[in-house]
């Protein structure tokens, strides 16, 4: 066994490592710094070096607000290295070679953290296990976060920036794969690109968006705010905002490149508070439509069934708000008073002319579908608004197209049920990558449930991995149509439910509801 093996990409050669269970490329450069006059602009792939390149060791996380419930890089002397030069990616793959010769599947990761943190490097996705036991080879990446990923200064006027820098640090890297990857024993023919929460978003962005033809062929979207994505007047007052925290003009493009990427991460943060208190439902920074990328909304687009054509899981945490409640987050209407606000924001747009499809049910007709005391209900129609009424129209939508399959992660152990989180958001990450947390008692577990977890893991990564070979993710899972509406539903055992959410349909509805 060669310890540290080189593979040679298109521009230059890396040296990993290899244990003799996986062999890992740690921060593989694909992009050139998106620094100084590359700010706010389309990724430059990486320029070809002489030599070879160490790779054992993950690159920079993207500039964040450090956020303790997020650690990026466990064991890294000092924490997390953070620089506005990110762009790496990461690469995972079995020791052994495959008995038949033959290319592995890829499956191509992005991480979640509301389009803000975040970062490849973080333990849960290291991706040993998964690429193991699923004989896949795994690719996992940086992309700009916040203001320097997610803001649009094209809808504020300045233009030499471009749209959407994040969306295409994913395209990019999506292209390094396909150009690359063989040399790593992946096949670019046979890539899967899969996300939760953020990274979910980003997937169905990906499917809607007609620059990213061709560079996958099997999707997965865990948790997927499908509906935060809006237009360039939605974008320009966030723009607005963010250049008047950070004391520039708007039209002084120069500043703009030259601020200090510290007060960029600072003004940035003040902002993804600020716009879902004042506008709750909506999000400072998120992918933006309206264009070349992404001409209409991908929540509409998959919806009518007009999304690339390519076989697709979705599915949602039953408890996924409980999260928010929890870490008091802004991101989620839960409380009475910024629901109501949220569905008056709609009906005022639906009034002016606001986005097509917008039809508010009737008050009434939704409330029946929650029962229960009024915080519980605002949890419940904070996870159904924001996850689960998005995954079903998708579902109902792209399963015309391609075979889409509908799940619901119920699993939670005993210590969550009865602390209140249950299933909440990204409490499936451990068990799709199983890691639970690199601890031998991991404390969720302090009342039982470690073996019923390890076991509902090595289910879900073998769907997982069964998808991205290009078969189904089980025998016992049947695909989504309109008139089963089958739904496999996680828990301790899993089992396929016909129309699970009837009742959730029943109170919402069968049109989208979404800001522009």
């Amino acid at each position: 066994m060669n310890d540290r093996p080189v593979v040679v990409t298109a521009a230059g050669a890396v040296r990993g490592r290899d244990d003799g269970r996986v062999a890992t490329w740690r921060g593989i450069r694909y992009a050139e710094p998106p620094t100084g006059p590359r700010r706010w602009r389309a990724p430059v792939p990486a320029r070809p070096w002489t030599g070879v390149a160490d790779a054992d060791r993950f690159g920079p996380a993207a500039p964040q607000r450090p956020n303790p419930s997020v650690p990026l890089a466990p064991g890294e002397p000092g924490g997390a290295r953070m620089d506005e030069d990110c762009l790496f990616l990461n690469v995972v793959r079995p020791s052994a070679e495959r008995a038949d010769g033959r290319l592995r599947p890829v499956m191509v990761w992005l991480h979640g953290g509301a389009y803000a943190m975040g970062s490849s490097s973080q333990l849960v996705y290291h991706g040993d296990t998964l690429a193991a036991d699923g004989d896949v080879v795994i690719v996992t990446l940086n992309y700009r976060l916040g203001a320097l990923g997610f803001l649009d200064l094209t809808a504020a006027g300045v233009s030499d920036a471009e749209s959407n820098p994040a969306l295409r640090d994913v395209l990019l890297a999506l292209r390094w794969v396909r150009e690359n990857i063989a040399a790593f024993g992946g096949d670019p023919g046979a890539v899967t690109v899969f996300g939760q929460s953020a990274g979910a978003g980003l997937v169905i962005a990906l499917l809607a968006s007609p620059a990213a033809t061709g560079l996958f062929h099997r999707a997965i979207a865990q948790s997927p705010p499908a509906g935060s994505m809006y237009g360039p007047e939605r974008s320009a007052v966030v723009t607005r905002r963010f250049v008047e925290r950070l004391g520039i003009d708007v039209a002084d493009g120069a500043a703009l490149r030259e601020a200090p990427v510290e007060a960029i991460v600072d003004a940035a943060d003040a902002v993804y508070t600020e716009i879902p208190r004042e506008h709750p439902g909506t999000l400072a920074f998120a992918p933006g439509v309206g264009d070349d990328l992404l001409p209409e909304s991908p929540l509409r687009v998959l919806s009518e069934g007009r999304g690339l054509a390519v076989p697709l899981i979705v599915g949602t945490n039953r408890d996924e708000a409980t999260l928010f409640r929890l870490m008091r987050s802004p991101l989620l209407p839960i409380r009475r008073p910024a629901l109501e606000r949220m569905f008056a924001a709609m009906q005022e747009e639906q009034a002016r002319g606001g986005p097509d499809g917008v039809r508010l049910p009737p008050p009434g007709r939704v409330r029946a579908a929650y029962p229960g005391s009024s915080l519980s209900r605002g949890v419940r129609v904070a996870t159904d608004i924001a996850f689960r009424m998005p995954a079903l129209w998708l579902a109902a939508g792209h399963s015309t197209v391609a075979p889409t399959y509908l799940y619901r992660f119920d699993f939670a152990p005993r210590l969550l049920r009865l602390s209140g989180i249950g299933a909440a958001h990204a409490t499936d990450l451990p068990y799709v990558w199983g890691e639970f947390g690199g601890l031998p008692h991991d404390p969720s577990f302090l009342l039982g449930g470690r073996r019923a977890a390890d076991d509902l893991s090595a289910r879900l990564r073998t769907r997982w991995a069964a998808f991205a070979h290009g078969a189904d993710p089980g025998p016992d899972w049947r695909p989504y149509d309109a008139s089963a509406r089958a739904t496999l539903l996680i828990d301790r055992e899993d089992r396929l439910v016909p129309d699970l959410d009837a009742a959730l349909r029943a109170g919402w509805g069968e049109q989208i509801l979404s800001f522009s």
